[in-house]
């Protein structure tokens, strides 16, 4: 009789994304290859009115990641924040790496991924592409150091088998 595992994670902002993987000791091996991820720079808005809603008593954790407008004259306030979409990528060991980051919100977004000597700068309505082997296991940050603490996300690279 097969065992079978079951590994699951889910990621997403809103949109409820899922990816699952299974695999059987005997009959599945992790092995390394080409991935290309697609990535997004994104910056979800919320816009409300005093008369509906309250305009929060309390302040934003500080940096530039979230964004907390007062109200205007007629009363509309805004709270804003910078995302990775995904914000959690999964590869295997010796897995050579492809992000294509398309930036659609915000001018700027220097980025690294930590445990790598990757560095890179997403701009508005560009697309940039970055490519290196996770030639290490773990879980690494990625993140923007303009749009701190909410624009960071995990690279999990399994170790190979």
């Amino acid at each position: 009789m097969r065992k079978w595992t079951a590994t699951i994670l889910a990621f997403g902002l809103g949109t409820g994304l899922l990816v699952s993987a299974c695999s059987a000791p005997a009959a599945a091996k992790l092995a390394a290859g080409e991935r290309t991820i697609y990535v997004a720079a994104i910056e979800p808005k919320g816009t409300t009115n005093v008369e509906k809603e309250p305009f929060p008593a309390q302040a934003l954790p500080e940096g530039g990641g979230y964004g907390l407008k007062e109200p205007d004259a007629d009363g509309n306030w805004t709270v804003e924040t910078y995302r990775w979409l995904p914000n959690e990528i999964t590869v295997v060991q010796g897995d050579r790496v492809t992000f294509e980051i398309l930036g659609v919100n915000g001018e700027s977004h220097p980025s690294t991924i930590e445990g790598y000597d990757v560095s890179f700068d997403v701009k508005r309505g560009q697309l940039t592409t970055v490519t290196f082997v996770a030639d290490k296991a773990g879980i690494f940050r990625f993140l923007c150091s303009v749009h701190q603490p909410s624009m960071t996300g995990q690279l999990v690279v399994l170790p190979a088998s």
